[in-house]
């Protein structure tokens, strides 16, 4: 890495929220989706979506400093406001995006045995996306509920994809998630967690 520092853009720090679970989940979804082609790598996105540390294209940039918005972009989204997050929904965050990456190829080989009649080009980019989170929450959260991971995924569908989605999404989940619980790859530790 190059020792330039990297051009910041001033959050405005006027207010701030504080982050939650579904927040953070809603920002695994954006990180997945915003690296999911492979053109920025998902270490270079995380800060930007999550930590909000949005680095800017300079004149002559070098190499390792990737743009992903302008600051423009960033105050017309009105993505400026800093989110508090609490250390719990940061290392959840971190866990998951990880355990989705790392579990990619085989996240799409489980949705192509399960998704009856449809080609894996033919499913909503939104729709894979918040399956490959689902997946990543199931085998790598012990601490959440596989209902809570489905439901949170409907309600992620229906902000982010298609009127369709969330029924489409809970089918292709409940095949999934009895294979994964048949292979040992769902275990849930805690107190209301054990099936």
């Amino acid at each position: 890495m190059s020792n330039t520092p990297i051009e910041r853009f001033p959050l405005s720090g006027a207010s701030s929220v504080k982050g939650t679970r579904y927040m953070a989940r809603e920002k695994v979804l954006q990180i997945l989706a915003a690296s999911a082609a492979e053109d920025v790598e998902w270490d270079v996105v995380f800060p930007h979506i999550f930590e909000r540390q949005f680095t800017f294209e300079t004149v002559n940039p070098p190499e390792d400093q990737k743009r992903i918005l302008r600051p423009q972009e960033v105050q017309d989204l009105e993505a400026d406001v800093p989110i508090e997050w609490s250390q719990e929904d940061y290392d959840y965050a971190l866990h998951v995006v990880r355990a989705a990456r790392a579990q990619r190829d085989e996240a799409t080989e489980l949705i192509n045995r399960h998704v009856k009649n449809w080609k894996l080009d033919r499913i909503a980019f939104m729709d894979r996306m918040l399956i490959h989170l689902a997946i990543a929450e199931f085998t790598a959260s012990p601490d959440i509920p596989v209902k809570v991971t489905i439901n949170e995924t409907i309600e992620l569908a229906k902000r982010y994809s298609t009127d369709k989605s969330g029924t489409f999404i809970n089918g292709i989940l409940d095949a999934i998630v009895k294979e994964l619980k048949g292979a040992g790859k769902v275990v849930k530790t805690g107190r209301g967690l054990v099936e």
